[in-house]
């Protein structure tokens, strides 16, 4: 088959600690046919010189003041000629097969407008936490928050045009409204495979801001009212969505230290959907001893419950 040209978009700000790492992850690639876009922020740390020392090998790479991160990747949209594009954010990395995989399996479903797959989780120093597992998701899953990990992602650049890209007026939850209006007008794919890594630290947007993701989610699924492909799938599914919101926003409160709010969230969603309790029994049965500190943060669980996972899954990754 001929390889089709893949777009790579990595938006950056102040983010010397890992911006190398990813660079290098990318320019690593087994894949032939592929350019890489970096759109900075206009970064006041070492990210430039950084992006300079690779600049022979980077297709284009501007380092200017921005909207935000959402503004920098529809640059990098608008910049892209590959067919198929994707973004990598400046502390996440691929493996050196992650393009090729990618590409097959957009190939050999040439219907779908989107493929993911699953994600490795590591600590600011590159310590393994966990493997982050997707599934086939159906639009009302998508509408419900199951998160699908964004560097696994690869898009077919025509179907972002006609979305008009990222909603620039979100700030935590842009990928995943963009997943939501793509799964409403075309089919997606998930392959039980690991195509990437995602870092977690202390700096990251999960950690800084994670009061605001549930809030953002709401408001989401409200002005998703406006549009006649989904306002019918949302009122036909309220009560499973309002669930899936409220476990999504459970769980961040939990990892966060915020076990009231986490319980108050975890018991809205089983009134709302009983049959939750089996996807947060875990959590359920958790809340007491990170409330009377016999386990101290929802960290230290989700790191166990993540590593016992880890180690003893049986299902493929490649």
């Amino acid at each position: 088959m001929i390889e089709p040209l893949v777009s790579i978009i990595t938006p950056s700000y102040n983010q010397e600690n890992f911006l190398e790492e990813t660079i290098k992850s990318v320019l690593n690639q087994d894949y032939g046919n592929f350019e890489y876009i970096i759109i900075d922020g206009n970064s006041d740390d070492n990210s430039v010189n950084i992006i300079k020392r690779y600049a022979d090998k980077i297709t284009y790479w501007v380092s200017e003041p921005d909207l935000g991160q959402s503004h920098a990747i529809n640059k990098g949209f608008a910049i892209a000629k590959g067919e198929i594009v994707c973004w990598l954010n400046s502390d996440d990395q691929f493996f050196p097969q992650s393009i090729s995989w990618a590409v097959n399996s957009m190939q050999n479903h040439p219907d779908v407008g989107m493929v993911y797959s699953n994600c490795l989780m590591i600590d600011n120093i590159g310590e393994v936490l966990a493997v982050s597992r997707s599934k086939q998701y159906t639009l009302v899953d998508l509408l419900s928050f199951n998160i699908i990990p964004q560097p696994t992602v690869f898009l077919r650049k025509d179907l972002i045009m006609k979305l008009d890209g990222l909603n620039q007026s979100l700030n935590l939850l842009f990928d995943h409204e963009l997943w939501i209006r793509i799964a409403s007008i075309s089919p997606i794919y998930y392959e039980n495979q690991l195509w990437a890594i995602s870092r977690i630290h202390t700096q990251s947007k999960n950690s800084r801001e994670w009061s605001g993701f549930g809030r953002e989610a709401n408001s989401i699924i409200t002005n998703m009212f406006d549009d006649p492909k989904l306002s019918k799938t949302i009122n036909s599914h309220s009560s499973q969505i309002q669930a899936g919101i409220a476990c999504f926003s459970g769980n961040y409160a939990l990892v966060n230290g915020d076990f009231f709010l986490a319980l108050r969230e975890f018991m809205k969603a089983i009134l709302l959907q009983p049959r939750l309790i089996r996807r947060i029994w875990t959590q359920i049965i958790i809340l007491p001893l990170l409330m009377t500190g016999i386990i101290h943060t929802g960290n230290q669980f989700y790191n166990i419950r993540r590593k016992f996972r880890f180690f003893t899954s049986s299902k493929k990754i490649r």
